[in-house]
């Protein structure tokens, strides 16, 4: 499984609490993945814990967003490290529980200091002196035309060659996945593609990962055929939970990730019982009511 995606808002950002019924390419993959947990996620939306790993991917993220607000020949390794001090107020200010997470503070210092080699890792793989990226958490929000779904999504960098070609660059934190477990990978890319083209109508050049667990790079370098491809798929996906919200019928989908879940106490398949399905929720979150 890939580690956690550094995909996510901003520190200081401010994301309405409800927001018209859309899909990003992280619910869709939900969705693909389990059913009731993309209805957990999405309907219900009941929290889950927090997790050092997902608060460090927030953390090394808000530093690299950082790192480009400074002159081009300070961008170094040093200077990122420097930053990450100031991005751990910031994140405790942001949520308050997330120190609950270490047990002192040489636990912290421990977590800090797997932060800073993630952040080596990165200087490794591109040269951040030579970029100027010409966006950087970028909300992106597209209808799809003759009804289809509104899509949604934060692209961690996009760059723009003389020429105007597009790169999206998108940063994770864990090791790269092994092909079989690289589809969920594959189709967040394509999903941002698929929303520049229809907003810009333009074909992104480069579609890029930069895995900063293993230090790999991955790419797509798609055509227009393959973002209609994504468009196809994306509509049946939206299709697929349309008709789970009519139905009322979100249905598990047991597999090795559930491990993972922090859901198990409500799921059937570890002899939960899930909370009774809200249909004023359903149509707040999916503009959908139940048959």
């Amino acid at each position: 499984m890939a580690g956690p995606s550094l995909s996510s808002m901003p520190l200081d950002a401010s994301v309405p609490s409800r927001r018209a019924p859309g899909l990003s390419p992280s619910r869709a993959n939900d969705f693909e993945q389990c059913p009731l947990l993309f209805r957990f996620r999405v309907v219900d939306r009941l929290p889950e814990p927090p997790s050092s790993a997902a608060a460090r991917g927030t953390l090394v993220h808000s530093v690299l967003d950082s790192l480009f607000d400074l002159p081009a020949a300070d961008r170094t390794p040093e200077a990122a490290l420097e930053l990450l001090g100031p991005a751990w107020s910031r994140l405790q200010e942001a949520d308050p529980t997330v120190a609950s997470l270490f047990a002192d503070d040489a636990a912290v210092r421990g977590w800090l200091d797997s932060a800073g080699t993630l952040l080596g890792t990165y200087f490794t793989l591109e040269n951040p002196q030579r970029l100027e990226p010409a966006e950087r958490e970028s909300y992106l929000e597209v209808a799809l035309p003759d009804g289809g779904p509104l899509l949604r999504g934060i692209v961690d960098r996009i760059d723009v060659a003389p020429d105007g070609a597009l790169r999206v660059v998108d940063y994770k934190t864990g090791r790269a996945p092994r092909p079989q477990y690289a589809a969920s990978s594959v189709f967040q890319l394509h999903f941002y593609g698929l929303m520049l083209w229809r907003e810009r109508d333009v074909v992104p050049r480069r579609l890029q990962l930069v895995y900063l667990g293993d230090g790999q790079v991955r790419h797509q370098d798609p055509v227009a055929a393959d973002l209609e491809q994504t468009e196809r798929d994306v509509r049946a996906r939206w299709d697929r939970i349309t008709r789970a919200a009519r139905t009322g019928e979100f249905r598990t989908r047991r597999s090795a990730l559930c491990g993972w879940c922090a859901h198990q106490a409500l799921c059937p398949e570890f002899g939960g019982r899930p909370p009774e399905l809200d249909l004023d929720l359903v149509e707040l979150a999916l503009g959908v009511r139940p048959d």
